[in-house]
């Protein structure tokens, strides 16, 4: 049964990484998904991750040399379109539109900032929007840049999203709003002079207790649990294959 699409909002996340089997053996450990090789018409079988009953995500092997790093889809009309006019901004093309069996249609590129990401248009419509977001899915996506302003242009022009400006002190936080629905964050990097890259956050029970059992199963906690007053508890973790994630207990 198809399902509407959602222009804007990110709907699939995958890991690129060298080590398949240690990210799913380190995320299965976390976060409880269930992660299997499932066939994909005449490829490779596709590590995918899942929450529950539902498909959510997956892993992919990354070319030699390239970061281990979430690499975030966006949904978008129309996948073609979306990559014309990412040439035309500048954009470093990393794929161009490519069909993945009977799935969907992709293109991945990075933004005018460095932070990789890919466009995506399902064969079969958008996961949808739900009041409250189940333990273990992704429930929300954030842009660390090293140029605020130039990222924001960019997202706005490039895929019509308007944006809510919230006073952080020494930054701003730029919420990303399409048909008026909170769908990401944007903010300066906290480290000057990093690459600029998306961070997703994964909905948990208990906050603190994941950050402990993240050491616990070989990855590092780089931000210790704190609140974000009135959203919620949060932390970031780099997994055992070099990638940094982010869970968060909503209030």
């Amino acid at each position: 049964m198809n399902t509407p699409y959602l222009p804007g909002k990110f709907v699939w996340f995958e890991l690129l990484t060298q080590d398949v089997d240690m990210a799913i053996k380190f995320y299965d450990g976390l976060f409880g998904w269930h992660s299997a090789r499932v066939p994909m018409g005449d490829g490779e079988p596709y590590p995918m991750i899942n929450n529950g009953d539902r498909a959510i995500g997956g892993y992919r092997k990354g070319p030699p040399g390239v970061k281990n790093h979430w690499v975030s889809y966006l949904s978008v009309p129309d996948v073609d379109a979306s990559h014309s006019a990412a040439v035309a901004a500048g954009c470093r093309i990393m794929m161009a539109p490519t069909d993945f069996s009977h799935v969907g249609r992709a293109a991945a590129m990075a933004d005018p900032t460095g932070a990789s990401f890919c466009v995506w248009k399902g064969a079969n419509g958008d996961p949808p929007d739900v009041e409250k977001t189940p333990m273990g899915a992704w429930f929300w996506n954030e842009l660390w840049t090293s140029n605020d302003s130039k990222a924001l242009a960019f997202y706005e022009t490039m895929f019509g999203f308007s944006h809510d400006a919230m006073n952080m002190g020494p930054t701003t936080y730029y919420v990303l709003k399409k048909d008026g629905r909170p769908r990401a964050g944007l903010c300066l990097s906290v480290n000057p002079g990093a690459k600029s890259m998306w961070l997703p956050y994964v909905a948990v029970p208990d906050c603190d207790g994941k950050a402990t059992k993240a050491a616990v199963l070989g990855g590092e906690v780089v931000t210790a649990p704190q609140d974000i007053p009135g959203i919620g508890r949060f932390a970031i973790v780099v997994d055992t294959v070099g990638a940094a994630v982010a869970f968060i207990t909503p209030k």
